[in-house]
């Protein structure tokens, strides 16, 4: 599932899960699989973030958002996380 969970005029960001795909139980039980995408809009490039960056990003995001942010705060707090990205954006 691709889930647009924060949009303004200089980022978007995406929450991506999905599930493994097995037959053992204990493994349908497990957390999901994903992470999140973050696009500079005016940089015009794209981050993907998974595993324990994306724990990292999430603690943080819910840390962000205890003190109602304003757009510009968000906006700033993501610029951090332009600076990681190596790929550019493409439309296809």
């Amino acid at each position: 599932m691709h889930t647009m969970i924060y949009d303004s005029d200089a980022f978007s960001v995406f929450q991506l899960d999905w599930a493994r795909e097995t037959g053992d139980q204990a493994a349908e039980a497990a957390p999901q699989q994903g992470g999140f995408e973050i696009v500079d809009k005016f940089a015009r490039k794209e981050i993907f973030l998974e595993g324990h960056v994306a724990d990292g990003f999430r603690a943080r995001v819910r840390s962000l958002m205890e003190s109602s942010p304003s757009t510009e705060d968000i906006d700033e707090f993501l610029d951090g996380f332009s600076a990681l990205s190596r790929l550019n954006l493409h439309a296809h």
